[in-house]
C-alpha cells in the first residue's frame, strides 16, 4: 500500500521507521508521542468506532452527519485502499499535503525515541493533524482489538461497538468472550456506550464491562430498531427508530445490504445519544446518511463493459453479508468471482458462501498484500471439488480473464485485493461528502 512518498519524503520517512505487521501492545508509547507534542488528543471532542465488522462504516457515516451538521470533523480509520491520506481525513477531503509532512517532521523524533509502530505513529499523526487543522469532532476507528489499540488513548464523548465475531483471535483470544473482553476496553466511566447487534454472549460481556466502570448504555435493536430494509442497486433504505421517537425517520444510504441498515442505525443512535448542544437533527442525520461515501464495499462499478463488484470481506461474517446482498441485487449473469485472501485468514469457511453464488472462480494474489501473508492459490484450489475454480496469480491476469467470461465481477477477500483492482481499472477512491481522493 502506498504510503505518498512522492508526496511526502517525511511521512515516508517517518513511517518507514517500523514494518507494517508489527504489533507491540500497550497505550504508554502513544501517549508518550503524543504528550511530546502538546497532547493534540486533548483538543478536540471524539466518537470512538470498535467492533468486528462495519466500524469504517459507521465511523464514515458519523463523519457524515457531523459535517452536514456544521461541524469540522477529522475521520481516522484503517487500512487504506490506495494512498496512506485515506486514514487522515478533514472534512471530507484527504488531509493537505503540507500539513502531513509538517506533523511528520514534528513527530518523528518521538517516534523515534519511543520506536513507536506503524499504526502508534499513524493514530500520533493523525491527531497531531486534527489538532492542527483545528477539527472540533474526531471520528476514530479502533485499528485492532480495542482495550490495547492505539486510539484508545482518547476521552471520547460516545463509545460504540458494531459488533463481535471471530478475528485476530492469534491477538484478542481463542474465544468470544475473551475478544468482546478486549473490544469492550473502549468502555471508560460515564462516557455512553451505543451497542449494535450482538452474539448473547458477547453482548454479556460488553454489558457486564459497561456497568462495572459505570457507563450509560443503549443497544440497537432494545433502545432504538431499525425497520423494513429495502436493498437496490443505488441504495439502501429503511427506517429508523430512535429511544424518544414516536415514529420511525426515513433513511436512504448508497452503502448496499442490510448490514449497512443496522450500521446506520448505530451511527443514529450514537448521534442522538451526544450531549443536546452537540446533537445532530433527524434531517442532518438523513442528509448524513444519504451523503456517506466509503469506498470497497459492495462497491458497483461499470467498467470495461463489465459491471464489476468491490468489497473488502476478509473474514467470516463478512463474507456472509457480501453473499447475503449479492443474493439481493440483480445482477448479470454469469458472474465471476476474483478473490485473494490472505494466508492468516479462515478461508475454508470464506469461500463456500461466495463460490456457491459464483459461475466461475479465480484465485490469485494480491500484490500489494506482504508476501509473507500470501495465501497457496493453488494448493487452495486443490480443497476446492464441487466448484469451477481456476488459478491465475497475476492478478491483472486474473481480472482480465475474469472479464473475458462474464458479465459480472465480483472482487474481494482483502482491502489489498479492492485496492489493487480500484486501482488497475481506475476507479478513484471516493472520500465522504461526495469527494475524491486527488
Amino acid at each position: 500500500m502506498t504510503i505518498s512518498a512522492a508526496r511526502s519524503p517525511e511521512l515516508a520517512e517517518l513511517l518507514g521507521l517500523q514494518p507494517t505487521g508489527v504489533i507491540r501492545w500497550g497505550l504508554g508509547r502513544t501517549r508518550t508521542m503524543l504528550h511530546a507534542v502538546g497532547r493534540p488528543h486533548m483538543a478536540f471532542r471524539s466518537l470512538h468506532v470498535g467492533g468486528t465488522n462495519g466500524k469504517g462504516s459507521v465511523a464514515a457515516m458519523l463523519a457524515s452527519v457531523l459535517g452536514v451538521a456544521g461541524r469540522r470533523v477529522g475521520l481516522y480509520t484503517s487500512p487504506h485502499l490506495l494512498d496512506f491520506r485515506e486514514r487522515i481525513r478533514i472534512d471530507g477531503f484527504p488531509v493537505d499535503d503540507a500539513l502531513l509532512s509538517a506533523a511528520a517532521r514534528r513527530l518523528r523524533p518521538e517516534a523515534e525515541a519511543v520506536r513507536g509502530t506503524f499504526f502508534e505513529t499513524a493514530t500520533a499523526l493523525a491527531f497531531l493533524c486534527f489538532a492542527e487543522a483545528g477539527v472540533e469532532f474526531v471520528v476514530a476507528e479502533v485499528g485492532l482489538g480495542g482495550r490495547l489499540d492505539a486510539t484508545n488513548v482518547l476521552l471520547p464523548e460516545i463509545a460504540a461497538i458494531t459488533n463481535v465475531a471471530w478475528d485476530h483471535a492469534d491477538y484478542l483470544g481463542n474465544t468470544l468472550a475473551a475478544i468482546a473482553r478486549e473490544k469492550a476496553g473502549i468502555v471508560k466511566p460515564g462516557v455512553p456506550l451505543v451497542l449494535g447487534r450482538l452474539d448473547p454472549e458477547a453482548g454479556r460481556v460488553v454489558r457486564r464491562h459497561a456497568e462495572g466502570v459505570g457507563a450509560p448504555l443503549l443497544q440497537l435493536g432494545y433502545d432504538a430498531a431499525v425497520r423494513r430494509i429495502r436493498i437496490g442497486r443505488e441504495y439502501t433504505e429503511f427506517g429508523y427508530m430512535g429511544p424518544d421517537a414516536d415514529r420511525p425517520i426515513q433513511l436512504r444510504c448508497p452503502l448496499l445490504g442490510a448490514h449497512q441498515a443496522w450500521n446506520a442505525g448505530l451511527a443514529a443512535l450514537a448521534l442522538e445519544s451526544l450531549p443536546n448542544e452537540y446533537r445532530p437533527t433527524a434531517d442532518e442525520i438523513g442528509l448524513g446518511v444519504a451523503g456517506v461515501r466509503w469506498p470497497g464495499r459492495l462497491q458497483i462499478e461499470r467498467r470495461r463493459d463489465r459491471t464489476w463488484v468491490l468489497d473488502v470481506a476478509h473474514n467470516l461474517v463478512a463474507v456472509e453479508a457480501l453473499a447475503q446482498s449479492l443474493t439481493s441485487l440483480d445482477l448479470e449473469t454469469p458472474l465471476a468471482l476474483v478473490v485473494a485472501i490472505l494466508g492468516d485468514k479462515p478461508w475454508p469457511e470464506m469461500l463456500p458462501p461466495l463460490l456457491a453464488l459464483a459461475d466461475i472462480s479465480i484465485f490469485t494474489v494480491a500484490p500489494s498484500s506482504p508476501s509473507d501473508r500470501w495465501w497457496d492459490a493453488a494448493a487452495v484450489a486443490e480443497t476446492v471439488s464441487t466448484y469451477p475454480v481456476e488459478v491465475i496469480v497475476d492478478f491483472e491476469a486474473a481480472l482480465e480473464r475474469a472479464a473475458e467470461v462474464a458479465a459480472t465481477v465480483v472482487v474481494t477477500g482483502s482491502n489489498h485485493t479492492v485496492g489493487d483492482a480500484m486501482k488497475l481499472l481506475d476507479i478513484p477512491v471516493g472520500l465522504p461528502g461526495g469527494r475524491r481522493a486527488g
